[in-house]
């Protein structure tokens, strides 16, 4: 496993071995063990898959808050998306930063967001399947979002993306207030 850190601090990008053969690959995508020993241990408690039909299909950018907050393991396993992070750990020199990157079925990369920072990702090709590991359970009263367009990123978008309307009526990072606080 190949352990990359990002600019933003507990960002972490993983990328699995494949070994393959005539056959096709085969792929170790958590080992407990193996993650400890690189400083990653996390007890994981929850697993979701999501589908997407459409190319420019935006989920995001959400956030889970203590004491439910989540740690996620986003990879996607059917196409490809531009997944995102973004710092809202009040106090933090990063506060309100994001960061990118292409993860798609072929490169086999997975994207670790801890706790105190939003997610989203936005689909490249159409019938895209996410699927990614929490460290706590879905709290409806914990969960958050901030509006996907108030942060300046670059999704790649040619047009209007396809959004839920929880992420239509998000609040603008403007007049967000976080619940992380870091210092």
């Amino acid at each position: 496993m190949n352990v990359e850190q990002t600019p933003l601090s507990g960002v972490v990008l993983l990328t699995p071995a494949r070994f393959g053969d005539a056959r096709g690959w085969f792929s170790e995508t958590w080992n407990a063990s193996k993650m400890q020993a690189a400083g990653l241990a996390i007890d994981w408690l929850q697993d979701n898959h999501s589908f997407s039909a459409q190319v420019g299909t935006l989920r995001g950018l959400h956030f889970q808050s203590p004491p439910r907050a989540q740690d996620k393991l986003v990879r996607c396993t059917r196409g490809g998306i531009f997944d995102v992070a973004v710092d809202i750990r009040t106090g933090s020199p990063t506060y309100g930063q994001w960061f990118g990157v292409e993860l798609t079925a072929e490169n086999g990369k997975q994207l670790l967001v801890p706790k105190g920072f939003l997610h989203g990702f936005v689909t490249r090709t159409p019938d895209v399947e996410v699927q990614y590991k929490c460290s706590d359970v879905y709290a409806p009263e914990c969960d958050g979002s901030v509006l996907w367009s108030s942060l300046g990123i670059d999704w790649g978008l040619t047009g209007d993306p396809v959004l839920s309307a929880k992420d239509q009526a998000a609040v603008p990072f403007d007049r967000f207030t976080s619940p992380f606080r870091i210092g």
